[in-house]
């Protein structure tokens, strides 16, 4: 499966592919002619995943399992491609955690793990494998943050303030890197209908009222990421309602957007 000779199809590494959209995105990618670099901490989903990939669009698929919230994780992964000689041309960040809880009943730790891979292990791998990117002159990067990073949000207040620190790194490195060759692009979506919101609904039941029509369904999100990482677009909010609601927390008073965020977050309580 892992070979030593250089790919000749572009090469998209994809972080929590396992599941949700990670999954989806590896779908896209590989449908697009692009290889694979498969990167979660489940090396049995990934596996299986590599030999989807393989069966239904013949990509060439590596396999490296890794728990990016560990320090020195991008850097492992960057070093093993490399004794691979395995550049990436497409870098996707989507592995993420979410606690949904008011901030005083969640644990020191489980704010610490969100920071350490929702901020800490995103921006070592864009450490890692942007600056290959800009020295070849071309490169892609998508970056998944979430709707949750336009506003405050009660109850997911440090995943939402992760997801704020995401799209303000995205949105400056697309404007840094313009002239070189390398587009960053953030993929911001709504409720969606993973294995994340699954497990919020298990923990709260209160997420259960949640409209089906406000639920986003995967494929459509990730393709829609897809095509905007392709287009070299900065910002991708999949659906309707959430550019409309995106709009209009750019467009509003911070006090309102704070008040209007803290009603429906205690009403989760």
């Amino acid at each position: 499966m892992v070979t030593k000779t250089s790919p000749k199809h572009p090469v998209a590494l994809i972080t929590g592919a396992s599941s949700g959209i990670g999954e989806a995105l590896a779908h896209c990618f590989a449908g697009a002619g692009h290889d694979l670099v498969l990167v979660a901490r489940s090396a049995d989903k990934l596996q299986a995943l590599a030999g989807e990939l393989k069966a239904s669009h013949g990509a060439r698929v590596w396999v490296e399992p890794a728990d990016l919230a560990l320090s020195d994780a991008a850097s492992g992964l960057f070093a093993s491609l490399q004794r691979q000689h395995c550049a990436v041309d497409v870098l996707v960040n989507c592995a993420g955690i979410m606690e949904q809880n008011a901030f005083g009943r969640m644990t020191p730790a489980q704010h610490q793990s969100i920071i350490d891979l929702n901020i800490s292990g995103l921006t070592a791998m864009l450490a890692h494998f942007l600056p290959p990117m800009v020295e070849q002159g071309k490169g892609r990067v998508l970056n998944v943050a979430s709707v949750a990073a336009f506003q405050p949000v009660p109850m997911l207040a440090t995943y939402a303030a992760s997801k704020a620190f995401v799209l303000s790194l995205s949105e400056s490195l697309a404007e840094e890197l313009k002239g070189t060759g390398v587009t960053v692009t953030t993929l911001c979506p709504g409720i969606t209908a993973t294995q994340m919101l699954f497990a919020a609904k298990d923990a709260n039941a209160q997420l259960s009222q949640i409209p089906g029509f406000l639920i986003a369904e995967v494929g459509d999100v990730a393709r829609q990421g897809f095509e905007a990482c392709m287009k070299g677009e900065v910002i991708c909010v999949p659906g309707t309602l959430n550019r409309a609601a995106m709009i209009a927390s750019r467009g509003t008073p911070k006090w309102l957007v704070r008040r209007i965020g803290g009603l429906i977050g205690r009403k989760m309580l």
